[in-house]
């Protein structure tokens, strides 16, 4: 295959549709989670999960959207302002876990994609228990 026909993992996932998917179920966990719902301070969680899916998509291989709004992304910088200790991790990937698992992706993406996941969400604790 040459350099102009790969595949990158955005496409093979599913693109936008894909992303955006797991981006509500997860959302969908979080609403309900009296730990981490405090964290986002819209009434409405539309934006929250518009930033992640358009995050996740760029990541990915997909359009340069998010940065093209919201500048470098800046992960650690963005999420200082909260407690992120262990418990807020373990919740957080809880909810992506189940939302990883509604898509009954190819074991080899969700091999990818949760490893990442799993790695984010530790670089993202900031706060000692």
């Amino acid at each position: 295959m040459s350099e102009e026909q790969q595949v990158t993992f955005f496409e093979a996932f599913g693109g936008h549709e894909a992303f955006h998917a797991l981006v509500e179920k997860f959302y969908e966990g979080v609403a309900q989670d009296e730990v981490l719902r405090p964290m986002y301070p819209e009434e409405d969680l539309g934006p929250a999960i518009e930033r992640l899916t358009l995050f996740l998509e760029q990541y990915w291989g997909g359009p340069t959207t998010y940065s093209d709004q919201r500048g470098h992304p800046r992960l650690r910088m963005r999420h200082a302002p909260f407690v992120v200790n262990a418990d807020a991790r373990d919740r957080w990937l809880k909810h992506m876990r189940v939302a990883v698992q509604s898509l009954n992706l190819a074991p080899a993406y969700e091999s990818v994609l949760w490893d990442y996941l799993e790695r984010a969400a530790w670089s993202m604790t900031n706060t000692p228990d």
